[in-house]
């Protein structure tokens, strides 16, 4: 069997306690004295583990007699972990803004996009649509249909209708809204919302409605953010039994 690997104060800390620390100037200024001592004792070309020792010598750090007991070598070590915690946090957020910036929203073009968007809703929503469902919303109204694309991965849809409600009233009406579960809590829902929503005001609505399940409070509060009010309570709408809010949104 492998000897246990020894942690360092920082991986103890992070095993225990399980909280990511940020890097401060002390930390840098921490690591680049360490890196000029380095370079004082003659020694090129350094590379040094997060625990602070070279590569190449696993009994000493660089440049130095001193054994792992030493308290330099320990508040060095601590500090190049939080360095490169901080810089690696740093670079999942940029990761996760090019992310975003490669999200492009395109409308319906045609049948070959409707399996992703059966794959997206039927996750998610809890009324089994059958297929002539979606073909009766999209194929009656393909400009109200919205894509979210993340590359060639469908990462979104919206699917709606626009008609007349009453012989008065021009009426958009949200069908169906999925996002897959690895690209929430970024915009995207509200994107396509607000591009179906364009869509039917370009088209002469005069409101938008939908209806949501009750309980759904994430959807409650992407719509209400959008100027969504709580209109109606539908009582057991779905087929699990679970009530239903009718959110109107009044465009003139």
């Amino acid at each position: 069997m492998a000897p246990k690997k020894k942690l360092n104060k920082a991986e103890e800390n992070e095993q225990n306690v399980g909280s990511q620390t940020v890097s401060n100037d002390s930390d840098i200024i921490a690591v680049e004295n360490w890196e000029n001592q380095i370079k004082s004792n003659g020694r090129e070309d350094p590379v040094i583990h997060l625990n602070g020792y070279n590569d190449r010598d696993e009994k000493h750090p660089p440049g130095s007699d001193k054994t792992e007991d030493d308290p330099l070598v320990k508040a060095v070590g601590d500090a190049l972990d939080r360095v490169a915690l901080s810089r690696s946090k740093e670079d999942d957020v940029d990761n996760m803004k090019s992310l975003l910036d490669r999200v492009v929203y395109v409308q319906y073009q045609s049948e070959l996009q409707m399996p992703d968007i059966m794959r997206l809703i039927q996750k998610d929503l809890s009324e089994p649509y059958s297929i002539y469902t979606y073909r009766y919303f999209i194929h009656n109204w393909p400009m109200l249909c919205f894509l979210a694309m993340y590359g060639e991965k469908c990462v979104g849809a919206i699917v709606c209708k626009l008609d007349l409600h009453k012989k008065i009233v021009r009426r958009g009406y949200i069908a169906m809204l999925a996002v897959d579960e690895n690209y929430r809590k970024e915009k995207i829902g509200s994107n396509l919302v607000m591009r179906a929503i364009a869509a039917m005001v370009k088209d002469g609505a005069d409101e938008v409605v939908l209806e949501t399940e009750i309980t759904n409070e994430p959807a409650l509060k992407l719509y209400e953010n959008l100027g969504f009010v709580r209109d109606k309570r539908l009582f057991r709408y779905y087929l699990n039994g679970v009530d239903a809010l009718r959110l109107k949104l009044w465009l003139r």
